[in-house]
């Protein structure tokens, strides 16, 4: 594939293809988001790797035609459909196991796998006439074996055997002897050794030899019945074997994946519906001991700058390599779970020369070729290394710079490389372009084979001439010859390049110390929710207790009429009632308005900013790292409130009889009863009123009905007074 060799893949898909059971495209037809699932599922499973299999579309095409197929291509289909029944056998689940239970393999299919033995030949026990021949075909070569043997002992053949070994050539027995054997043996010649000496088949073998071809061509007419009947078996199912040389071909696609990514320790990732890059620590498979990239490649055009040799090409060759893996679903070198990879219909590298005798281009007419094919494609991503090669680099800059810009709206996403700034430069402002520079270590003296995305870096031209051996005079002349202004614009260049790389230092130090703060956060809140629901738990079983108490006490109550029995229920009730855990309020952060402490000042916050506040203490404004303040709880000056005494009823009683009385005089008495008994902190008390007409205690109830306090009333049990007598409940 020109594309994996443009990309340096080339050596990297030949292992990938070693996975395989047998050769087959990259491409899997279907949804891609299905097959990264059930890849995802199916690797949760052990299992063994399918058998080596050879590509069967021909024979499926010549079966179609009626033809007849060979023992060995029959074999091949014997080997896909023994490894489907072998992953029936296995404990699979979910989507897998609902793939394999669609494949139904017909019992004459199954009966044709059970003619082979694993070497694919057909076995003996099959047929009682290949049983025959077999064990004819031995007794043959065990008298073949014989006569050698008796030869070999033989005292005229000694003075010219070279060894008395029986040699095997050509599928026949022989004997090694030298010269002028033929004074005392007739024999034919069947080879020569490497020393000038013959193999030879003496003549006394002719006749079992002959014996021998007989009994193989009787066997071979009977391996050809069973080929014609198999191939009239298979044409019959022909669909079928279809179907599952096809499946076999899917289930290789995902078990080869499986497999490579845990031989090599490698991720894969699924391309999403967008056209986003972002690689973390990618690793190009065809470099040795590798720096692992990491870009941001969302926007339309990636340009790459800075120094030479510094691996921007490399850089630029890692993009496309990883949307083309990604886009195969094949496993590479990433960190998958902070990587994001788009979906493109066509990679275009525009990486190599042009330059073509033979077709009398020049290397900048090439690239305007390859460009203009561009203008007629959409959702491609394209990646073009020196840009502005074979042209006047001024020129070039403002024609790409309008090519870019028109190429942007179609759709397509580009990543260039240059040693030049002046695209770069032109290009910077744009919404849709992201700079990156490789960077340079001036201690060193070499590149770093890192990348700052954000600015545009310097080319460092004279420094690489040196390190590659270009003497230094000629090198100071060049500086001279390139120019004070020129190179107070590089150290610019390189001293923002110097700036952003202490900035990003410092983002990620702050990031780090974020991500320990919310860790941190998190196992506080983690600490005081477990402590807040043991608190409710505790809560909730001394409620329970002391509401179980006050239940049994009520019992008590109505089961027997004794003050004692009232007291003892008022008791249990004040205790449930004391019975309130205060439940840990939640830290509230800091805000500005607080009051806290710092040290030993007290002070006010003013504002925060980051991990900072600026508090005010005695008259003074202070800057001081937030995480050294302490809340102040502020005294509040004391309301006087009104208080007021209630004298407790000198005389009190859990019961009040009203026999006598007339209905407002025994209303006033049960108000005032009943504010008596709520002072002295009773729940429950009881009224006699008596049965009689009826009037007095529907005039008692009807005042109970409307009394705030009474939460409810009810008919005293017969032994307490009945329908005379009602019990209220405060």
């Amino acid at each position: 594939m020109d594309l994996a060799k443009s990309l340096d893949l080339t050596q990297f898909l030949d292992e990938f293809n070693s996975f395989l059971a047998r050769e087959k495209p990259l491409f899997m037809e279907g949804d891609i988001n299905l097959h990264y699932k059930f890849i995802k599922e199916l690797e949760n499973y052990s299992f063994n790797p399918p058998p080596k299999v050879k590509n069967l579309d021909t024979q499926i095409v010549h079966l179609k035609k009626q033809g007849i197929l060979g023992l060995d291509e029959i074999f091949e289909f014997v080997k896909i459909i023994r490894y489907f029944l072998y992953l029936k056998k296995l404990r699979f689940e979910g989507m897998v196991k609902e793939w394999i239970d669609q494949i139904e393999i017909p019992q004459s299919i199954k009966d044709i796998e059970d003619y082979f033995d694993k070497n694919g030949k057909i076995k003996d026990d099959v047929d009682e006439r290949l049983q025959s021949l077999a064990r004819a075909l031995k007794d043959n070569k065990d008298s073949i074996r014989q006569k050698l043997r008796s030869l070999l002992n033989s005292s005229k053949l000694q003075n010219y055997l070279v060894d008395r070994q029986i040699h095997y050539l050509s599928g026949e027995e022989a004997l090694l002897v030298r010269g002028g054997f033929n004074h005392v043996l007739k024999a034919s010649i069947v080879g020569r050794s490497s020393s000038g000496f013959f193999y030879v088949v003496p003549e006394v073998l002719r006749e079992l030899k002959d014996k021998e071809a007989g009994i193989l061509s009787r066997m071979e007419e009977i391996f050809y019945e069973y080929s014609k009947n198999i191939s009239s078996i298979f044409l019959k199912n022909i669909k079928f074997l279809a179907f599952v040389n096809r499946a076999f071909d899917r289930f290789d696609h995902y078990q080869a994946r499986i497999a490579f990514a845990k031989a090599k320790n490698l991720d894969m990732i699924v391309p999403k519906n967008d056209d986003k890059i972002i690689l973390k620590d990618f690793v190009h498979p065809a470099i040795s001991n590798p720096k692992p990239v990491s870009v941001d490649f969302s926007k339309k055009v990636l340009i790459i700058t800075g120094v030479n040799a510094g691996g921007k090409t490399m850089l630029l060759k890692s993009i496309l390599s990883a949307a083309f893996l990604a886009k195969y679903l094949i496993p590479f070198k990433l960190d998958a779970r902070k990587s994001h990879i788009g979906r493109f219909k066509e990679i275009i590298p525009i990486i190599e020369d042009p330059q073509n005798v033979k077709n009398d281009i020049s290397t900048f007419a090439g690239r305007m070729l390859a460009f203009s094919k561009l203008f007629s494609k959409s959702n491609v991503l394209v990646g073009v290394d020196e840009i502005e090669l074979g042209t006047d680099s001024d020129e070039a800059a403002s024609l790409f710079k309008v090519i870019l810009e028109e190429l942007m709206k179609r759709d397509i996403k580009i990543a260039v490389t240059t040693h030049h700034k002046r695209l770069a430069a032109l290009m910077a402002s744009h919404d849709e372009v992201e700079l990156v520079a490789a960077l340079y270590d001036e201690k060193k003296s070499e590149p770093t084979y890192t990348f700052l995305q954000g600015i545009i870096g310097k080319s460092y031209a004279f420094e690489t001439a040196k390190r590659y051996g270009i003497p230094i005079n000629i090198v100071k002349r060049a500086i001279e010859e390139y120019g004070e202004d020129q190179a107070k614009l590089s150290e610019l260049i390189e001293r923002g390049s110097e700036l952003e790389r202490e900035l990003r230092a410092r983002q990620k130090e702050l990031e780090s110390e974020h991500e320990q703060v919310r860790r941190l956060r998190s196992l506080l809140e983690d600490e005081r929710h477990s402590l807040f629901m043991e608190i409710k738990s505790e809560k909730e079983r001394l409620q329970k207790s002391f509401t179980e108490a006050i239940e049994e006490a009520k019992k008590a109550i109505k089961a027997k009429e004794t003050k004692e029995a009232h007291k003892f229920l008022n008791i249990a009730h004040k205790k449930a009632k004391s019975v309130k855990i205060k439940e840990k309020e939640p830290i509230e952060p800091l805000k500005a308005g607080d009051s806290v402490r710092y040290r030993k000042n007290l002070g006010t916050i003013i504002s925060i900013k980051g991990k900072e506040a600026f508090i005010e203490c005695d008259g003074m404004r202070l800057r001081v790292p937030l995480n050294e303040l302490k809340r102040a709880r502020v005294p509040q000056k004391k309301k006087k409130e009104s208080v007021v005494k209630v004298s407790r009823p000198k005389k009190l009683g859990m019961t009040l009889d009203l026999h006598g009385l007339r209905a407002e005089e025994a209303i006033e008495k049960t108000d005032k009863f009943i504010s008596d008994a709520l002072i002295a902190g009773f729940d429950e008390v009881l009224i006699y009123h008596g049965i009689g007409s009826g009037k007095l205690a529907r005039a008692i109830r009807e005042f109970l009905k409307n009394h705030p306090k009474v939460k409810s009333y009810t008919d005293a049990p017969p032994h307490m007074g009945g329908h005379g007598a009602t019990i209220v409940e405060l």
